[in-house]
């Protein structure tokens, strides 16, 4: 019945994937959320830790962030003259493709220079540890730098896409790609600053599709704004949380739907949640865990070897 529940809300909100949207709290919510008291007890936390066999890790921009990702939100965010809402859109693509992959080919440029914090190896390294001892751990990630995956992440279910896979407009198909730059035309292309003009290269010249006869219009695989979520990803997503004994919200809002509906319906049906963020969140009341500060400080201690782990 639960999970029944979880399916139908989660269903239900991803036509809100990725774009912001948070429906306004019902006078229920905001009852719960006002009984609630969160601890930030590490010794408690560390013996559920302890006894979890099932471990879900929810990671958002915040897990990233002393990395140096920018993250093109809030005051300052901007790429030139726009903001990620401007143009990560499938409008905006088919209105200016050349601008939209100047922006990634900048993202993808930065990403490449980019490393794994402490927050990434210290989840990294307890999936690896506790693999061994039979216990499993799932990152389930609303970024798409892939800083996880370098980090040595395996189990990984990357909700909004990567920056480094394309998706063909034409035939559909998924491929990863790492070359510097993806294409000839975007070499030297995709500066930030707000005084340089548009490259306007052709679309013909854009990256294009390798499949045998296809040579369709490449684009990011990653979700846009007011694009839903992959089904078969979400179907991955919620068998994890339906299974998990355990489950952290590190460096995430809460407020994008609708990953912002997972950890409350984990909650729900009494798995303890721990959030791991610089503050207070939206939903940090209806988890019974809250370590503030930053990922990289408070998450490696908390994911350690506990004393009751044996060393192999």
């Amino acid at each position: 019945m639960l999970m029944s529940l979880f399916q139908f809300t989660t269903r239900r909100l991803v036509s809100q994937a990725y774009c912001g949207l948070k429906p306004p709290p019902s006078k229920k919510q905001r009852f719960c959320l006002e009984m609630a008291r969160p601890s930030s007890n590490m010794a408690d936390f560390r013996e559920v830790f302890a006894k979890a066999k099932h471990i879900a890790i929810i990671t958002g921009a915040g897990v990233s962030a002393e990395s140096g990702v920018p993250t093109f939100r809030g005051p300052g965010g901007f790429w030139r003259k726009w903001q990620a809402q401007e143009l990560a859109t499938p409008e905006a693509f088919a209105r200016n493709p050349s601008r939209v992959w100047e922006f990634y080919h900048y993202r993808r440029e930065v990403m490449l220079s980019k490393h794994p914090n402490p927050a990434h190896l210290a989840i990294a390294e307890c999936e690896r540890r506790l693999s061994k001892q039979g216990r499993s751990v799932v990152v389930i990630t609303q970024n798409i730098d892939e800083l996880h995956r370098k980090a040595g992440t395996k189990h990984l279910l990357e909700i909004h896409g990567s920056l480094f896979k394309t998706r063909c407009t034409n035939c559909g198909n998924v491929t990863a790609d790492y070359k510097s730059p993806i294409c000839p035309a975007l070499a030297g292309k995709g500066a930030p600053d707000p005084e340089v003009a548009d490259a306007v290269i052709p679309v013909e010249d854009l990256p294009r599709c390798e499949e045998d006869g296809c040579n369709g219009l490449l684009r990011p695989h990653v979700v846009w704004f007011g694009e839903t979520l992959d089904a078969d990803v979400l179907t991955e997503v919620e068998k994890e949380l339906d299974i998990c004994d355990l489950c952290l919200v590190v460096g995430t809002s809460s407020v994008v739907y609708p990953a912002a509906m997972f950890a409350p319906q984990v909650s729900a049906r009494g798995v303890p949640v721990a959030e791991f963020n610089m503050e207070a969140t939206p939903a940090t009341n209806r988890f019974r865990f809250h370590f503030p500060g930053p990922c990289g400080t408070t998450l490696p201690p908390a994911l350690a070897r506990h004393e009751t782990e044996l060393i192999s």
